[in-house]
């Protein structure tokens, strides 16, 4: 018995141990849900939109899309979440155009038109630093707001910490991912984590004004997340609870509309 119990304790551990290195490696298999696009893909949304290929600092291009009005009041940076591509996501940018803003959304490498993969935490954020400033260009920063969505939250607050923008608007945003493997994989050491996104930690740095949206029966990312992130506000940020909102379709919720106008007027 002694020595089938040993054996037992043994495939377990390797069987864990190769579960583990497993994670480590293939992090962007479980966190990232890209659709691919063909190159000649053309885009069709209503209003006015032009298409960007941006050079990143390896020399990559990556693929965006600007939403244009006639007289904008600023821009929109947009970090979508971790599904699909510009193809769908595109369509939220009508409800900001409609309040008086131009919208950049761009996607992540891997995703729609984009060639390769996202291989690390640092390339995501490099990658959003090297377009950010690409938009800094034609819009004053004081005239730009960042958001992001889900998986988007997290790089869109470390990019907000890194720069001088007017507002940082959150969708259903996570504490941190390593907080999210403890409540899902509770099993799986934390120092296999490869991907962080210490949005706690960054709202911390952020000058800009911080808008918190979560609806409190969020089946994805746990609405508690954003009461503690509430710990970290500084005078001035705010959560917004969205009564019954589930993790998708925020942007059509009735009482985000009410408030974002307020926000963005």
């Amino acid at each position: 018995m002694l020595k089938v119990a040993k054996w037992i304790t043994i495939i377990i551990v390797l069987v864990y141990t190769g579960i583990c290195v497993w994670v480590y490696f293939d992090q962007e298999k479980l966190i990232f849900i890209p659709e691919r696009l063909p190159q000649n893909h053309q885009f069709s949304f209503s209003g006015n939109f032009k298409e960007l290929n941006i050079r990143m600092n390896d020399g990559a291009k990556l693929n965006a899309l600007l939403f244009k009005t006639e007289h904008p009041k600023g821009l929109i940076f947009y970090l979508h979440g971790n599904g699909g591509s510009l193809r769908g996501w595109g369509e939220s940018a009508e409800v900001y155009n409609a309040l008086g803003y131009d919208v950049f959304m761009p996607d992540y490498r891997g995703y729609g038109k984009n060639q390769g993969h996202i291989g690390s935490q640092q390339q995501l954020f490099n990658d959003c630093q090297v377009m950010y400033a690409d938009m800094a260009k034609q819009y004053p920063e004081n005239k730009i707001i960042i958001l992001g969505y889900s998986v988007g939250t997290g790089i869109a607050a470390h990019l907000a910490s890194e720069n001088h923008c007017q507002k940082l608007i959150l969708q259903a945003p996570y504490y941190n991912f390593t907080e999210m493997k403890n409540e899902h994989y509770p099993i799986l050491p934390s120092f296999i984590m490869r991907y962080t996104f210490d949005t706690n930690l960054y709202l911390k740095i952020c000058k800009a004004p911080v808008v918190v949206f979560h609806g409190d029966a969020d089946e994805v990312i746990n609405y508690n997340s954003s009461l503690k992130l509430k710990q970290e506000f500084k005078p001035g940020d705010t959560l917004i609870t969205l009564k019954g909102q589930g993790h998708m379709g925020i942007t059509d919720n009735p009482q985000y509309l009410a408030a974002l106008k307020g926000i963005l007027k």
